[in-house]
């Protein structure tokens, strides 16, 4: 961070401020005594010049002209590099409550706890090493319960949260009675079998749902070239409620182990744009790419975006960091502020650079 020393001689200050960038930026307010204030801005200069203004008129607004000692700030090119930059100084600065000053909440995912003896989903904020998959992450609580709710229906897997006793007077539940459930509470179905049905669910969720949909295509053009065309018609009402099942997914929501892609903003330097990387749910960090020019030639996006992917490298993080690192991917992919744009892709062996090209192209003309 760059520093401002406010010293006694605040024409000075007051030189230095005026000279400052009316641009998006994050600071920290040092005073004589207590804690810090760390914030961001849009418009550097104009914030602090209000915040640190001469005294003049009568005013409500608060004055910290003659209680700071320093002011340190760090120029961003995006609302997203502010919140990342927000979020990395916060962690420095007050390591305890560093969530809570940034007022930063974990996205909802379903989980599908696999370490379970009877595998069960539940909705949850929390990344966690155990056994199962996370699918998300959702814009809302609200949303993940929907979708969670939907996709329950295409399984016959339990909707209890109870850690199961197996027993023939266990007195189940409405789902088990309407056939939505394969009542392994009464030992209707043994372990094994009642596995295979939640893993069935999990690969669902793995696959996009492509695991149901492609057997659905299968099974429904068999039956029609076989011109047994009612069960067609059944295979393909079925495959109508899948799909709808699939629309109620938010953008970003798949198995966080698979979650690739990339969030293309503004950057701070000159000509250039930020990059910032996902590979399999794992943060890599931003990679500036910059619109070279080589002998007088501009360098070919497409080649200058397969040496930033090549030059990426993963970075060892803590559950409890790749969690914090996907909310603030989160909280600005479903924002209403969100600047610059987000491209998924199937994985890193197959990036599809056209598109990654015009989604630069696009960001680089609100930039240039």
């Amino acid at each position: 961070m760059t520093a401002i020393d406010v010293t006694e001689d605040l024409t000075r200050l007051d030189a230095a401020l005026g000279s400052l960038p009316d641009q998006p930026a994050v600071f920290v307010l040092w005073p004589k005594e207590g804690s810090p204030h760390l914030s961001k801005t849009g418009f550097l200069r104009r914030r602090l010049l209000r915040l640190v203004r001469e005294p003049g008129k009568p005013s409500r607004l608060l004055n910290l002209r003659y209680t700071l000692r320093r002011i340190e700030y760090q120029l961003t090119g995006s609302a997203f590099e502010s919140s990342v930059a927000l979020y990395e100084e916060a962690r420095r600065l007050f390591p305890e409550r560093y969530l809570e000053a940034i007022r930063l909440r974990m996205p909802p995912y379903v989980r599908v706890d696999l370490s379970n003896e009877f595998p069960r989903l539940h909705v949850t904020t929390h990344l966690r090493h155990s056994a199962g998959l996370h699918f998300g992450p959702f814009r809302s609580r609200a949303s993940a319960e929907r979708f969670e709710g939907q996709f329950l229906d295409l399984f016959q897997v339990r909707r209890c949260q109870e850690d199961l006793v197996p027993s023939p007077d266990h007195p189940g539940c409405i789902y088990g009675e309407m056939g939505m459930c394969l009542r392994p509470c009464q030992q209707v179905v043994g372990p094994a079998e009642y596995r295979s049905e939640a893993e069935r669910a999990a690969e669902f969720l793995r696959t996009g749902g492509r695991s149901m949909l492609d057997t659905i295509e299968r099974s429904r053009d068999r039956l029609s070239e076989e011109m047994l065309f009612e069960e067609a018609a059944r295979q393909h009402k079925r495959l109508e409620r899948v799909q709808d099942v699939l629309k109620l997914r938010d953008e970003l929501a798949g198995d966080v182990d698979r979650l690739d892609g990339a969030a293309i903003t503004r950057s701070v330097a000159a000509e250039a744009v930020e990059l910032w990387l996902v590979r399999e749910g794992n943060w890599l960090g931003p990679q500036r790419l910059s619109f070279q020019v080589h002998e007088g030639k501009p360098v070919p996006l497409d080649r200058a975006l397969r040496e930033v992917f090549s030059a990426a490298q993963p970075r060892r993080l803590t559950v409890r960091e790749r969690s914090e690192y996907l909310a603030l991917l989160s909280r600005w992919h479903y924002s209403s502020w969100r600047d610059g744009e987000w491209l998924g892709f199937e994985s890193y062996q197959d990036i599809p650079y056209r598109k990654l090209v015009n989604a630069v192209s696009r960001v680089a003309r609100h930039t240039l």
